[in-house]
């Protein structure tokens, strides 16, 4: 292996027991005694590769962002490849931000504790901005595409329909999460389609 590579997997595996670590404890319970202890490393390597916590929680939180991006541009990108339209693909990838299983509701726990601290520390916040700025431009460009397709009206402006798109996910998220109940699987698709339905209305006239 690589010493690059080797550096890269040491560091995503600290990464990874950080973010055990917040999904079953919360943040709080982050140290880097602990990181090393779950990660099954020694103090000393984990201080070799972040020089801090600060550096640590920057680092972790910056893997599940760029990961759970990831995956929703797959989801988009598999469906696109099989051609269907925006709105599911659209769809599809924005519901892989919801809580609707055991993955991503660890998933979501870990990003929420994150988000929460990034209220008070500007290194998260930046983290969390850059992967939002990401999935708003990656969200606006589909509106864009299904303007020139037929399915969303012409004169809509595509940047805060995606942000209204976005925040709608984040709140039926927290509800999902928090709210099971009120807020199954179920109800928490039906609205976000309905959201998608406001903002795509049409048919793409590919498929006509």
């Amino acid at each position: 292996m690589a010493t690059e590579e080797y550096h890269a997997l040491r560091r995503r595996q600290v990464a990874e027991a950080v973010e055990r670590l917040v999904a079953e404890h919360g943040l709080a319970a982050v140290t880097i005694a602990k990181a090393a202890a779950e990660a099954a490393v020694s103090v000393g390597l984990v201080q070799h590769y972040f020089a801090s916590k600060d550096d640590l929680l920057r680092y972790a939180y910056t893997q599940v962002t760029e990961r759970a991006l990831a995956r929703a541009q797959q989801r988009a990108q598999e469906l696109d490849a099989h051609h269907g339209s925006i709105r599911r693909a659209l769809g599809e990838s924005l519901a892989e931000r919801l809580p609707l299983d055991e993955t991503r509701q660890a998933e979501w726990r870990v990003l929420f504790a994150f988000t929460a601290r990034a209220v008070d520390q500007p290194i998260l916040a930046a983290v969390r901005n850059q992967t939002e700025a990401a999935l708003r431009a990656q969200v606006a460009q589909a509106i864009t595409n299904g303007k020139e397709c037929g399915e969303v009206p012409p004169d809509t402006d595509a940047d805060p329909a995606a942000a209204g798109l976005l925040a709608i996910v984040e709140g039926l998220s927290l509800h999902a999460y928090l709210d099971p109940a009120t807020m199954p699987a179920s109800v928490a698709l039906a609205e976000l389609n309905r959201a998608l339905m406001t903002v795509l209305p049409g048919q793409c006239r590919q498929y006509d």
